[in-house]
Parts: C-alpha cells; structure tokens; sequence
C-alpha cells in the first residue's frame, strides 16, 4: 500500500466511518468531504490589540521583461492572530516550542461542544465541567483522545472588531474593554485531571474568555502541554462527533505559536 493509501486508510480507522482500513481507502473520498475551520489572513484578519496586524507588501505583479507573468509577495504577521497556533511555550515555561509540537497533537477525532446558545446571550460565557460531561453524555463518548473545539457562534461575527471582540479599540485601551468566550479554568483543570486530550481550540480569539488577566485556563493547559487553537472558524459545519481534525501551523523555530490551517474531515 503506498504511503498515500495507509494514510487515508488510518483517517478511516481513527473516525467512526469504519470499524477498520476499508479495501479500498481512496474510496471514503468520494463520500466524504473536507471543511475549512480557516480564516483568511488578509488585512481584514483580526489581532490581539496590541498585535500588529497582517501586512501583504507586492514585491512584484505583472509581465517580466522576458515576457511571461509573475507574482511574489512579502508578508508581515504576529505569531497570535487571525486563525493561529498557541505553543504550550506561550504560557508555560520549558514546554514545546511551536517546532516541536508532536503531529499526533495537532491531528485527530474532533469533540464539538456547542455553547453558542448561552455564548451568544452572554458574550463573558466560561465554558463549564457541566458542559463538557453533558457533551460526553449526550454521545456516549470520552472526550479522550480527542481535539476538544468548542463553538461559541462568535466566527460568525467576525471579521467585526466590534462584534468579535467586544472593542475596535487598539493598544492597551482595547486590551480592558476585550469581551468574549473563553474556557473556565475549572474546565480546563478538570480535563488535564480528569481526562486526556490532544489540543483545544474554540471560535474566539483566545481560550481564555475577553475579561481574563491571568490567562488561567492557558496556563493550565500549557503546563501539560496541550497546545491551543484560536479563532477557529466554521464549526457549525462540524457535527458533534464524527469529524476528524487535521491543525497544521507554520512550523517556525522556538516559536510561541503561528498562523494556523485547520481542516475538518467528514466521513460520509
């Protein structure tokens, strides 16, 4: 089987398409389709107020004097905005760098937990341990092994400053009128206690709800090295469970974080 084969053949084995590798792996593509959980990086892209935000500079766009088209961009980001990465380094000292976060950490079955409802009537919503045991209970899963991403609704405002962050302001004046969803720390100690998953990521632009100053549930999550995916778009695309997670940053060296491209599976 070649490489390309037993890797679509593992996607299968690791969802609940199939009970194993079917004969046939290249077959599942035909009844499944990919989501984007991605937000274009553009100048529109929002950042942390006190974040640069995303530059695109022409180095150059047209005909070349030997008569063919050409175009090469230069770009300028922050580690931390638009979709992105948050390296267990970001808030935990000696933990992974961006470069070293395993694939087996960024790749998997995906737990969608839907808060939207109570997100969407108070935008300080802190994710609860009731929230995540009510999802396991619904599906009769563990949020074992799994990415754990959790929908607040909030993608769908973006890319309003207002609207997604609570503020348009920048600099540290937009920093304390920050309002938006976050994790609650007891949920976040209750899954590194309690339970085991890969990574957690939601649809707002940090994992600590807009009010946070201490960044507890980071750094709870940090500690074990759990890396953290923000302003993830698209999850009302994503079912429950059943989905499976591919979350590949740029890979820079001793970095803290990076720009994200997040893809969902779905079987069919």
């Amino acid at each position: 089987m070649s490489l390309q084969r037993f890797g679509i053949a593992f996607l299968c084995f690791t969802t609940s398409a199939c009970a194993g590798p079917p004969d046939d792996p290249l077959s599942m593509l035909e009844s499944g389709q990919w989501v984007e959980l991605t937000h274009e990086l553009s100048d529109e892209a929002l950042f942390w107020p006190t974040a640069e935000p995303f530059q695109l500079d022409t180095v150059f766009q047209g005909q070349t004097d030997a008569g063919f088209y050409y175009e090469a961009f230069a770009f300028c980001t922050d580690e931390h905005g638009g979709t992105h990465l948050d390296a267990p380094i970001h808030f935990a000292e000696e933990r992974w760098r961006t470069h070293e976060i395993p694939l087996e950490s960024l790749t998997g079955p995906a737990a969608v937990v839907d808060v939207s409802d109570a997100a969407l009537e108070n935008r300080d919503y802190q994710v609860t341990v009731a929230d995540l045991q009510q999802w396991e209970d619904r599906n009769g899963l563990s949020i074992d092994g799994h990415i754990l991403l959790v929908r607040t609704g909030f993608s769908e405002l973006w890319p309003d400053a207002e609207a997604y962050m609570g503020t348009s302001l920048r600099g540290e004046a937009g920093v304390a009128e920050l309002s938006f969803p976050g994790i609650h720390p007891e949920a976040a100690r209750w899954m590194v206690e309690e339970r085991e998953v890969k990574a957690v990521g939601l649809d707002t632009p940090s994992l600590d709800y807009g009010r946070s100053t201490l960044f507890e549930t980071h750094r709870i999550l940090f500690e074990e090295n759990i890396p953290g995916f923000e302003n993830v778009a698209n999850l009302h695309l994503l079912p429950d469970e059943g989905a499976y997670v591919v979350a590949l940053p740029t890979r820079i060296r001793d970095g803290s974080g990076g720009p994200l491209r997040i893809v969902g599976w779905l079987p069919g």
